[in-house]
């Protein structure tokens, strides 16, 4: 009992130098921190011979993404359930750098039967691919099942995701071996991850049979642990395939961007105003993501959670290597073609309940 309150008095003496630091600005080991600009971090990065995909990239985090990287020269691949949304984009991004080559795709996260499409289209363009950056999220107030019988709040931010890496990673393993340049996963996730407790797949089946127990903070929780689980387990494979591609998630910080759309309201304007000292702009909130997408320090870095540009640490839910595991069984089934929902979540169900592995584990 004195060992594990020592360790919760360090990780909150470790939380509150973390904050001081996020406040001020200061930069961490990597030289960089909360204050830093996406363009700060890639100033030396030459992205000329790379190809990248980046999801969401046609508002917020991922526009700015997106602008810093076909600025240090990359190919952009812009996926967007709206093509004219997309079109804007790539227009904008033109209009600053006339040589920058990108193209626009139509892909809708939340369906299962577009990513497989998106993909098959992807793959017919005969294109490497370098650095794949899953960025898209949705924060739903309301609640709304996808096609594919899920809650759509985990089916836009974690499961459609898993479905793109599982069918790009090929691609990405091969490309890396031809050019010897090391591929790049990027999972966006969020503090808020740590916000979740209890049974993942008990309240991913509840919320995905009815609202009763929907909680729009909590499923949005949910999907971002989900994002660092699937990193986590993502890692140790690639680790085992002796694959040159490297896998690891971030937290970009908080930002008032198009996520909070559904929840625009006098709360909101006020939670936002009590907060501005701990707000991002968009530049700096993109920061992190470019920093880990292209960074030579990070070159065989695999496996971590960063925030503000440096490693951090996820929540001891975030950090349970079984739970990881589980997610990834159960999600592979879950993405099956032959997969029939309302019976594959009494299978999650058994497959995530081992809680005592993951504490002892933690521990």
């Amino acid at each position: 009992n004195r060992t594990k309150t020592n360790r919760q008095r360090e990780r909150k003496k470790e939380k509150m130098i973390e904050t001081v630091k996020h406040l001020v600005g200061s930069g961490g080991p990597s030289g960089f921190g909360s204050r830093s600009t996406a363009e700060h971090v890639t100033v030396n990065c030459d992205l000329r011979s790379l190809t990248a995909i980046i999801t969401g990239a046609t508002s917020g985090i991922g526009a700015e993404t997106a602008r810093v990287l076909a600025k240090r020269g990359a190919r952009l691949v812009i996926p967007a359930r709206s093509l004219k949304t997309a079109e804007e984009t790539k227009s904008r991004i033109l209009s600053e750098f006339p040589y920058a080559e990108i193209i626009v795709m139509h892909l809708d996260l939340s369906s299962l039967a577009s990513v497989r499409r998106f993909v098959a289209d992807f793959e017919s363009l005969h294109l490497p691919l370098n650095i794949l950056i899953n960025n898209a999220g949705k924060y739903a107030h309301k609640h709304a099942i996808s096609e594919d019988g899920v809650e759509m709040t985990f089916a836009t931010n974690y499961l459609g995701h898993f479905l793109l890496t599982k069918l790009l990673l090929k691609n990405m393993i091969e490309t890396a071996a031809q050019t010897g340049v090391q591929g790049r996963i990027v999972n966006v996730t969020s503090v808020i991850h740590s916000w979740f407790s209890g049974d993942m797949l008990q309240y991913l089946a509840d919320i995905s049979r009815n609202n009763r127990n929907y909680d729009a903070t909590r499923a949005y929780a949910l999907s971002k642990l989900a994002n660092v689980l699937h990193t986590i387990e993502l890692s140790r494979i690639l680790h085992k395939m002796d694959a040159n591609v490297t896998a690891n998630c971030v937290h970009p910080g908080i930002v008032r961007t198009r996520l909070t759309r559904d929840r625009e309201g006098l709360i909101t304007d006020l939670v936002f105003f009590l907060t501005s000292r701990l707000l991002k702009s968009v530049p700096q909130a993109a920061a992190t993501t470019c920093y880990v997408a292209t960074s030579p320090r990070l070159r065989n870095v695999c496996g971590k959670y960063f925030s503000d540009c440096n490693e951090a640490r996820t929540s001891k839910l975030g950090s349970c290597g079984v739970k990881a595991q589980r997610l990834w069984t159960a999600s592979e089934l879950l993405v099956s073609p032959a997969s029939c929902t309302p019976h594959l979540y009494r299978t999650f169900k058994c497959s995530l309940t081992n809680d005592a592995m993951c504490k002892s584990q933690a521990l």
